[in-house]
């Protein structure tokens, strides 16, 4: 199965063709190919191969901060 990304080019969603998994500097996983309509590259955040779908995971709870309180001066 082609993996599905968005090219800027023709502005819309298009297959990748010679797709190559890659992984970026801060150590996500991302897949880089070409158009299969116009040639322009593509690039796609994620790990994008084999169209599985993982878990999200729930968000955080935020730490509530304390409001700092103002001392008044003399």
């Amino acid at each position: 199965m082609a993996t599905i990304g968005y090219c800027v080019k023709c502005k819309a969603k298009r297959e990748m063709k010679g797709e190559k998994q890659i992984t970026m500097k801060n150590g996500r996983p991302a897949t880089s190919g070409t158009c299969t309509v116009c040639g322009t590259k593509m690039f796609k955040i994620g790990g994008g191969g084999g169209g599985t779908t993982k878990a999200k995971a729930k968000p955080k709870a935020k730490a509530k901060v304390k409001a700092k309180s103002k001392s008044k001066r003399k």
